[in-house]
């Protein structure tokens, strides 16, 4: 089972795809935890955010901190993975590309590549990511270009999974059930 995890900033989306994945994998399995943000000592309001998810983590889970999330995934196939979160992928993605100044189309292959990645993984695999399309049109360039950017792959991801759930002040909504 694959899922896409969308909400907000603070809506409750990563406990909730933890919930699935450990549901989905069962309680002493071990978890591959991705996290695509690396760990900053510079910014004190991060590093808690980092150790408030560390806390919530089963101790048989492993994390690993990787901007190569496709790669992991297909290097590790059998593996229950949680993926949190596709936006900090994408920021990784646009800064190694040097794409904010609107060249997205240098970003097509990392995307295919997490893409189809995605679609042939066949161990439970949860994906967090934020949703954009509910606030209002970013005022820079660069805001606008990664909320394109993110829009167009949460869409292509939501294909390539089973079930798409939002999450809404805590509370999931199911957007797309397996048929």
């Amino acid at each position: 089972m694959r899922v896409l995890v969308l909400g907000g900033i603070r809506s409750g989306k990563s406990a909730y795809a933890e919930s699935e994945i450990a549901t989905a994998a069962g309680e002493q399995q071990p978890v591959r935890y991705v996290a695509t943000g690396a760990l900053r000592t510079d910014d004190a309001d991060w590093s808690a955010r980092v150790a408030a998810h560390q806390l919530r983590r089963p101790t048989t889970w492993t994390t690993v901190e990787t901007a190569d999330v496709a790669g992991g995934l297909r290097g590790e196939p059998t593996v229950p993975t949680l993926v949190d979160d596709v936006g900090g992928w994408l920021v990784s993605a646009l800064d190694r590309h040097e794409a904010w100044t609107g060249d997205t189309g240098a970003l097509d292959a990392d995307v295919d590549d997490l893409v189809d990645a995605v679609g042939a993984f066949r161990s439970p695999l949860a994906l967090v990511s934020p949703e954009v399309g509910l606030t209002v049109v970013p005022a820079t360039e660069s805001g606008r270009l990664f909320t394109d950017a993110l829009g167009t792959l949460n869409q292509r991801l939501a294909r390539a999974c089973d079930r798409v759930v939002l999450v809404v002040a805590g509370q999931p909504v199911t957007v797309k059930e397996p048929a």
